[in-house]
């Protein structure tokens, strides 16, 4: 039987790579690898993350723009700077709270 691990990070959290220069905001979490088998095999196998890990969806940054990504866990840490993340579809998903914090934003259901 396979055990699953809970996520160390929470949805609205900002985060940075540890390897890559970017960072953004968690807007969904797998609780494992859930990608095609060719992005995966894209990765040099030198830095490829375990598939046994919980896999985080990013509306991510970088100096030059802004994107999604999808990043394991054991390539993220906390981005403790308090810069606010300026991606455009941040304002779809979440509230920014006072002290530079996310918060989901509520979504109605039909």
């Amino acid at each position: 039987m396979q055990t699953i691990g809970t996520a160390k990070f929470r949805i609205g959290q900002v985060v940075r790579h540890r390897v890559f220069d970017f960072r953004g905001v968690i807007f969904d979490v797998d609780p494992e690898f859930n990608n095609t088998e060719a992005w995966y095999q894209a990765i040099p196998e030198d830095v490829r993350p375990r598939k046994d890990q919980p896999f985080y969806h990013l509306l991510a940054e970088n100096e030059e723009t802004e994107y999604v990504a999808y990043v394991s866990e054991q390539n993220l840490m906390p981005d403790e700077s308090g810069v606010p993340v300026r991606h455009p579809q941040l304002a779809e998903f979440f509230v920014e709270t006072g002290d530079g914090h996310y918060e989901p934003r509520e979504r109605i259901h039909h």
